[in-house]
């Protein structure tokens, strides 16, 4: 298949790429610069919403990943692109696809488990209603973005995903020199749950949805045992043999974060992949200690 992906650079995008093109798929990232001469890339710039529609043309799929890193200080001009990126970019593209002549079949379209809100612990599947905090309305909109590719006759799927687990980047990698030095803990109360998936079972769970013609609508993507905050400090610290008792307080976290990202980091959702399982994947890590030893295997050696 020829597929377009966007945010190929990266954490999840960079990992599927190599995926794709190892099953012998054409990829073309979509990407918001010049193409160099030669590159087999197509061109976007979400904010001025132009985008190469004659290169989209034929494509078999599009995998929309692009959007702006939610860590950090909230500050209005972050909050501004969180929103943007995500649902200005998305509009740009599938208002490009509804347009085309020979449009794609499918586009997996990337949202968020922030969709949910904060809901303590109520367990929540893809039919539960959306939260009411700033990330809850950014993933209602993102996702409703999609609407001119769904009336397009296009099969959408909005993935939300949880936290990826990797050594790599994201939450895991920023966790890592803490807890190595016997200093991490669980973050705030510690009682927020935690709805994660391990890389691996990512990449393989977009191949899954990509290929599964049933699947339409919001897909949670996430393992089938989410844990609190407290229970994956404590299982992180007993894979790296550390102790792991020294909570971040919520003072610090929003002395560095910002109220608002304060907010988000001491949040959560108890999320149940409940349409993956349903459409029969098959997870390699169900639980977070079986994936934890995997992923820090070759780094512990290493070191």
């Amino acid at each position: 298949m020829k597929i377009v992906v966007s945010g190929s650079t990266g954490l999840i995008g960079s990992a599927l790429r190599r995926a794709l093109v190892s099953r012998e798929h054409e990829v073309v990232p979509l990407v918001r610069r010049r193409p160099s001469p030669g590159e087999h890339a197509l061109a976007w710039d979400p904010e001025r919403g132009t985008i190469d529609r004659a290169g989209l043309e034929g494509a078999d799929a599009v995998i929309h990943l692009a959007g702006e890193n939610v860590f950090g200080r909230w500050s209005p001009a972050k909050k501004r692109r969180i929103r943007d990126s995500r649902v200005q970019g998305t509009r740009v593209l599938c208002e490009a696809l509804a347009g085309l002549r020979r449009r794609p079949a499918t586009l997996l379209a990337g949202s968020a488990i922030g969709y949910y809100g904060d809901r303590g612990e109520e367990a929540v599947t893809e039919e539960s209603a959306p939260g009411e905090d700033f990330l809850a309305h950014v993933a209602r909109d993102w996702e409703a973005a999609t609407a001119p590719a769904t009336r397009a006759g296009i099969r959408v799927v909005t993935m939300r995903t949880g936290v990826v687990l990797t050594t790599a980047g994201g939450a895991l990698a920023k966790m890592l020199p803490a807890f190595r030095l016997g200093l991490g803990g669980p973050v705030g109360s510690g009682n927020q749950y935690l709805s994660w998936i391990a890389l691996d079972d990512m990449i393989n769970a977009i191949l899954h949805v990509l290929n599964n013609q049933n699947l339409v609508g919001p897909v949670n993507m996430t393992a089938p045992a989410p844990i609190t905050n407290r229970e994956f400090a404590r299982t992180l610290g007993k894979v790296l043999g550390r102790p792991a008792v020294l909570s971040v307080p919520a003072l610090a976290l929003r002395m560095a974060f910002g109220t608002e990202g304060a907010a988000m980091l001491q949040s959560g959702q108890r999320v149940s992949p409940a349409r993956l399982v349903a459409s029969g994947f098959d997870f390699s890590f169900k639980d977070v200690e079986h994936a934890l030893r995997y992923l820090l295997a070759p780094s512990e050696r290493a070191r």
